[in-house]
């Protein structure tokens, strides 16, 4: 799978960063035609941390973002298999900053990849690279999320704004899943055993436009030299 490579004009962004712009506050799931969840498989063995950062450990990340890939899609009951393989390529988690002054944003970088069981093939040619913000909340923007969230909060919300951010990009090919446009959502049923309230994550203000954030952070700036590819 497909890794970040090129860390040091987003680390100077997340210290930086504004608010990202809002996303809509839903617990609705739209519908996805023919899709059942096959595999769900997670990997964080070449992770990168970007720096300022809390520190979490790959097996952590792991367990965050199978949990919350299984519970965006484990309720779906098409007659058809697909596979997802996701790699964390990197992540921040904001540490206590100075609020107003320097205030560091959470961000976590995800390559994605869909398989079709029945066709056994992979649905596109090259990983998908998801990048989400953790966002700002009331509580975190004036004060900062290294100082209202603990280290496990933040890697929540991140874990399921991504969840949220691969099933966009899935539904953004309705051809994969024979998805029909009129068909209604239905309700996702809402953890209460979560460390973060889970209409409180989702109604962070933390997807952001990823093709203008992308072009953003992984271009190549002033702010230092690439980290080797």
């Amino acid at each position: 799978m497909a890794r970040l490579t090129r860390f040091a004009p987003l680390g100077l962004f997340l210290a930086l960063a504004a608010c990202a712009a809002p996303d809509p506050a839903t617990d609705e799931l739209p519908s996805m035609g023919n899709f059942r969840l096959g595999h769900n498989i997670v990997v964080a063995d070449s992770m990168q941390q970007i720096p300022p950062s809390r520190t979490a450990e790959p097996d952590e990340w792991v367990e965050i973002v199978t949990s919350e890939i299984a519970r965006r899609f484990g309720e779906y009951d098409g007659d058809r298999l697909y596979h997802l393989g996701i790699a964390v390529d990197g992540y921040a988690l904001a540490p206590p900053g100075i609020p107003l002054v320097l205030n560091p944003r959470s961000v976590l970088v995800l390559s994605v990849n869909v398989w079709d069981d029945e066709a056994g093939v992979k649905l596109h040619d090259e990983p998908e690279q998801i990048l989400v913000f953790e966002g700002s909340s009331t509580e975190t923007a004036f004060i900062g999320s290294g100082i209202a969230r603990t280290r496990e909060e933040q890697m929540q919300v991140l874990a399921r704004n991504a969840a949220r951010r691969i099933q966009q990009w899935m539904l953004s090919n309705p051809d994969w899943f024979d998805v029909d446009p009129d068909a209604p959502p239905f309700r996702l049923a809402l953890d209460p055993d979560a460390s973060v309230d889970p209409a409180a994550a989702e109604t962070d203000p933390a997807l952001v436009d990823p093709d203008a954030e992308a072009a953003l952070l992984l271009d190549e700036t002033e702010a230092g030299p690439p980290a080797a590819e």
